[in-house]
């Protein structure tokens, strides 16, 4: 890592020959002379930071994708998984030195694994993406499960790996699993479902501060400053709870702060508070990255949150499920999105009930009312291929055309 102050300015930069990363940190000075920070700024406006590594494998459909890899396997250790490992602190102040917002995808049940991470990283503006949440319990006991819930590939990343779990002891067993092969990890304290709470995962730890103060500082202890830890929360009815609770997870060694600006128990038809998001960015220190979860569906919607909170990252989850290429600034889901995903999900596998889901969702701009309703019909993947094969031009891999088409000429 080669490190140099610029002269008068702010701003140390940090470049990793690893993945050609920037790292911008913040640093107080008495003074900064205008001029020199405004050479500085044409400077970096002139270079050409990738937000991950370079591949000619994210588009040359004609080169076979690199293969899946688990955390067991023995012959894949890092840096294999290199691109999974970019510096999310990184991204993040990049993003803040370009007057940005980081473009997250939630941890979403059963659809967030690598067929759909690759889809909207890949090809569609999402900067960071998180898996389902996965119990630290089974991953870390059962082989199984960690292979149901995780894996991974070249081209994945960068991703968070979220936990739901009771206790620190569980959070690092799980952690030390997954660690080598992820760019973060996530601790689960908004997922509402009643079973997950029963067993004290998930957002009854609203309610258990000092539990995730000892989760976080216990991960942190352990780790250092190698692992990157997310806390994901939801609001109380009383703000200064949240507020207060916020802080004292950010003082626990917390890096990144994301905030589901509904309570408990509110559903989604319930408008997310962001003026809650807002007051807690505005209590944070600015070396702790708050994200806002809740609502967003336009690149428009991400916009507007950001200017109302002032937050450092926008999350999406229903609305990348209607629409992958959200970040890329589509108001539906284009046709190309379709075929890779198809693509991604027949290599590296994902149960078909998931990608039934997805493409059913996807398509709400695509197909008629009717169309979708016979889709969710087909029992298995050569049943659906069929049934697309026979009404729509879906192109494979390698074929001309394959992901070109975003609105026109995709039906027989």
């Amino acid at each position: 890592m080669k490190c140099s102050l610029l002269n008068s300015c702010r701003t140390v930069v940090c470049i990793s020959p690893h993945y050609l990363a920037f790292t911008l940190l913040e640093i107080r000075v008495f003074h900064v002379h205008a001029n020199t920070l405004t050479r500085i700024r044409a400077a970096f406006s002139t270079m050409t930071v990738p937000h991950k590594p370079l591949s000619p494998l994210a588009h040359d459909y004609s080169i076979p994708l690199p293969p899946a890899i688990t955390v067991d396997d023995p012959e894949t250790l890092p840096p294999t998984c290199e691109p999974c490992k970019i510096s999310i602190l990184s991204l993040f102040a990049k993003a803040r030195f370009e007057n940005r917002p980081l473009y997250i995808a939630a941890p979403m049940v059963r659809y967030t694994r690598l067929p759909f991470r690759l889809l909207i990283q890949r090809h569609f503006a999402v900067d960071v993406a998180y898996t389902p949440m996965m119990i630290a319990r089974e991953f870390k006991n059962s082989k199984y499960a960690r292979e149901v819930d995780f894996s991974t590939c070249k081209l994945d990343g960068p991703v968070i790996a979220q936990f739901g779990a009771p206790n620190a002891d569980e959070l690092i067993e799980a952690t030390e699993f997954v660690k080598d092969y992820v760019a973060g990890v996530g601790l689960n304290c908004g997922c509402p479902i009643k079973e997950q709470n029963q067993e004290g995962i998930g957002a009854v730890l609203m309610q258990r501060i000092e539990v995730v103060e000892s989760m976080v500082r216990g991960a942190r202890e352990k780790f250092g400053r190698s692992v990157v830890l997310d806390v994901k929360i939801r609001i109380h009815s009383d703000l200064d709870r949240t507020v207060d609770f916020a802080k004292r997870v950010a003082a626990a060694g917390a890096d990144i702060i994301t905030v589901h600006g509904r309570l408990h128990k509110q559903r989604n038809s319930v408008p997310p508070n962001l003026e809650a998001v807002r007051r807690v960015r505005e209590a944070i220190p600015r070396e702790i990255y708050v994200v806002a979860n809740g609502d967003c569906f336009l690149l428009a919607d991400a916009k507007k949150i950001v200017e109302i909170t002032g937050v450092d990252g926008v999350m999406a989850a229903r609305g990348l499920l209607q629409n992958p290429a959200l970040f890329a600034g589509y108001e539906n889901t284009p046709w190309k999105a379709v075929e890779l995903l198809w693509a991604y999900a027949r290599e590296y596998g994902s149960p078909f009930k998931n990608i039934q889901y997805l493409i059913v969702e996807m398509t709400q701009g695509l197909l008629t009312k009717q169309e979708r309703a016979d889709l969710r019909l087909v029992k298995n993947y050569q049943q659906m291929e069929e049934w697309l094969d026979e009404r729509f031009i879906l192109k494979r891999r390698g074929e001309i055309g394959f992901a070109e088409r975003d609105f026109d000429g995709y039906r027989r």
